[in-house]
């Protein structure tokens, strides 16, 4: 008669029960890291089609078919696209080394400067809307004879800054993008569906940098309460007009 087998240990015991509680957490968890890795996959597309457009853009620099107002200040009309890049940055989650974000920033310019006096009780807020605009600026006082201030002479250099920023949710599985100076000079974020993000939102992207089309700005709801937010660069910083300003 054959000796009755070991009854298993305590310790066989627990490594059963924890290879088992592993197989069924792995289980669990295989579908998350999938829609994790195919966000950050289209990402990554995101990443690839921004930092070839670039490239091409600089080569072509297209007249971009916009109109960038501080009312009543000044006006920069029709710049053409300059220069950009894409970065961006990764971090761990869920065990994963995943997107973080995606970024282009890139610039717009006209040549020469735009030159205007201001009645000098109106510079300081001029100055604070020209900063909020990210534009570079000159700034110098004008006086008569007697020595008195009669004019703020501002000369600034046309060439706008502007950024997209892509924002991945892993966990509500959306993409906020948010647009800099990219029509206006004003910011606005907008919420795609992260399985929404492919070439032909690209292709809009690039037809409202360029001024061909807003269609981008309908793809997706807009973050928050549903309306775009201003840098205050629109809002009035004086009731009196400029005295004159002409790009040179």
């Amino acid at each position: 008669m054959s000796p009755p087998p070991d009854k298993p240990s305590l310790l066989d015991k627990l490594r059963a029960q924890s290879a088992a509680l592993q197989q069924e957490e792995g289980a669990r968890r295989r579908p998350v890291e999938e829609a994790l890795q195919d966000i950050d996959r289209r990402l990554w597309r995101v990443f690839r089609w921004l930092d070839e457009a670039v490239h091409l853009l600089e080569v072509i620099k297209p007249v971009v078919a916009h109109s960038f107002r501080l009312d009543p200040i000044l006006a920069i009309q029709s710049p053409h696209y300059d220069r950009g890049f894409v970065s961006y940055r990764r971090r761990a989650l869920a065990g994963l080394e995943l997107l973080e974000h995606v970024e282009m920033f890139y610039r717009m310019r006209l040549d020469g400067e735009i030159a205007f006096k201001v009645p000098p009780g109106a510079a300081h807020g001029v100055e604070e809307r020209l900063r909020l605009a990210h534009l570079q600026y000159h700034y110098q006082t004008e006086m008569d004879g007697n020595r008195v201030v009669r004019h703020g002479v501002f000369r600034v250099t046309p060439e706008i800054s502007s950024s997209i920023h892509f924002t991945p949710d892993y966990r509500r599985q959306v993409v906020e993008v948010t647009l800099r100076n990219v029509d206006r000079f004003e910011s606005v974020a907008l919420e795609f569906r992260a399985d929404a993000l492919d070439e032909p939102v690209l292709e809009d992207l690039y037809k409202l940098m360029m001024g061909e089309a807003n269609t981008f700005l309908r793809r997706a709801p807009l973050v928050g309460v549903g309306a775009r937010r201003p840098e205050r660069t629109n809002a009035p910083a004086s009731t009196i007009a400029p005295v004159a300003g002409r790009p040179r």
